[in-house]
């Protein structure tokens, strides 16, 4: 693409983003021989929060970057590639939970014409940078100049299961196959809520079993049973914020009612297990979100569509610890929540 018509780009979907403004992208066409960075700074003095706009460093920061995307594909390519490694934990570019700012806008104009061009290969390398390409064509106002990228076109496989040993090798690289008319069942059905873990106890008459006092922000504590004991004792669990499905249907296990499931980090043996950890900042019973998934979550889990379980099977960690529902992060309005255990089974 011609530095003009990435510039051309840039400008027309900047404005549209501030519509609010009724900003006329034309206006500034005709000063398409200044540099990216100086025609945003144009565009950003027309708000009435230009000034402050302009001295966000971390957002220009990422105009800066656009400025200098390369257009040579070779070095583009390990361009897009350093700008994956930073979305890996971030929905956003600027980690603003899900909302979208002029550093999204800008770094999407001025890349796409490059993803665009990408080999399948090359973009099944880019998961993060994709997903993230794909909410703000979806949910940011660019304007219809912009082709589509589509998403399916990576695959984001989850750990495999231990394989039995008459197994081929060929067979061993199988994912774990899941019904067709499960494959797009919705993470957003799951009401995923941080909770602080006020205090824990064993459980009176399971060795294996904990039960928990967890406060996510309701009126009255959440009593929670977990299969935890041989893996946390009740101190570790004490005061730490974890991630809890709150729409089950309460159930007793060995007699102790449960209102609730803390999802925890597997490895493939099943040796080591661990709550996920929410980051520091996240507000206790705020929910977790997946971008491109803003589906309301059902007031109780149906036991008989076994609809966690179906959707069990696409959450897991990514290389870095960051959990995921198809290898997109689990977010909070401090970031994403996360396990020591990399490439992990959740649920």
């Amino acid at each position: 693409m011609a530095a003009a018509d990435r510039k051309q780009n840039i400008v027309s979907a900047l404005c549209k983003h501030l519509s609010t403004l009724s900003l006329d992208p034309n206006s500034y066409s005709t000063n398409l021989d200044k540099d990216i960075k100086s025609l945003c700074i144009d565009i950003f003095n027309s708000s009435p929060s230009g000034p402050s706009i302009t001295k966000d460093n971390e957002l220009m920061k990422w105009v800066e970057f656009a400025s200098n995307f390369p257009v040579d594909s070779g070095t583009s390519l390990k361009a897009l590639s350093e700008l994956n490694e930073d979305l890996s934990k971030k929905s956003v570019i600027l980690g603003n939970g899900l909302k979208i700012s002029e550093a999204d806008i800008v770094v999407f104009a001025a890349v796409h014409s490059s993803v665009i061009s990408l080999s399948n290969s090359d973009r099944n390398k880019l998961p993060y940078l994709l997903r993230w390409m794909d909410y703000i064509q979806t949910k940011g106002d660019v304007g219809d100049s912009f082709q589509k990228i589509l998403l399916e076109k990576v695959q984001f496989e989850p750990p495999k299961k231990a394989a039995a040993d008459n197994q081929t090798s060929a067979e061993k690289k199988l994912p774990e196959k899941v019904d067709d008319k499960d494959k797009d069942i919705s993470v957003s059905l799951l009401k995923l809520q941080i909770g602080h873990i006020k205090k824990a106890w064993k459980h009176p008459s399971a060795e294996s079993l904990l039960v928990e006092e967890i406060d996510v922000g309701e009126a009255k504590c959440r009593q929670v049973v977990s299969g935890l004991a041989k893996f946390c004792s009740p101190e570790q669990l004490t005061n730490r914020l974890v991630v809890l499905v709150t729409n089950m249907k309460p159930s007793k296990l060995r007699d102790v009612i449960s209102e609730g499931m803390v999802l925890c980090a597997s490895n493939e043996d099943h040796t080591v297990v661990e709550p996920l950890v929410a980051p520091e900042g996240a507000k206790v019973g705020e929910c977790i979100s997946f971008a491109g998934h803003d589906g309301k979550p059902e007031d109780v889990l149906n036991p008989k569509k076994k609809q966690f379980e179906k959707i069990a099977v696409n959450l897991f960690t990514d290389d870095k610890g960051v959990a995921t529902f198809k290898g997109i992060p689990f977010m909070t309005s401090a970031g994403p929540c996360t396990s020591s255990i990399p490439r992990a089974t959740v649920k």
